[in-house]
């Protein structure tokens, strides 16, 4: 099992290293959420977590993650953490913003900005109606640019 779950976070960091913002990487795959593991696997073991937080999809960019939530009424919002998942203050990494590109339409793009609280990046877009619509996660990192874009479809149904 641990064995299986290793394989896993593999092939899901290699998905997210394939997605990132190289200029080759347009025609790439685009992201897929890192898998969630039991409770168990989670603390203080580096990837030992990847269950979302708050609603949304975790994602890795090395040993950074970091949970998008795209919300359809445009309100979007995304949490950063290290290896272990223990959060960042919103201000670890800087210029986030979130491009949402309708099927055949153009992007629409909306600065983030950190929240009263300093613990996210928080932005009010457009209502987003396309369920196919896509969203290109942008943020700045110790001066280097990353992106990497997410299906709205992978995010989960909201809580009733």
């Amino acid at each position: 099992m641990r064995q299986l779950r290793r394989v896993a976070l593999l092939v899901a960091g290699a998905s997210l290293h394939w997605a990132c913002g190289s200029p080759r990487a347009e025609s790439r795959p685009v992201a897929t959420a890192a898998p969630a593991v039991d409770a168990a696997s989670a603390g203080t073991q580096p990837h030992g977590d990847h269950n979302p937080h708050y609603g949304g999809v975790v994602l890795m960019n090395g040993d950074l993650h970091f949970e998008v939530i795209l919300r359809r009424d445009g309100r979007h919002q995304v949490y950063f953490s290290d290896a272990t998942r223990a959060e960042l203050p919103a201000s670890f990494v800087s210029t986030v913003s979130i491009a949402v590109t309708p099927t055949g339409g153009q992007p629409r793009s909306v600065e983030l900005q950190i929240d009263d609280t300093g613990e996210s990046w928080v932005a009010a877009g457009l209502p987003v109606t396309d369920p196919n619509a896509m969203a290109r996660v942008s943020y700045t990192i110790r001066g280097k640019p990353y992106w990497i874009d997410v299906p709205f479809s992978a995010m989960p149904a909201p809580a009733r």
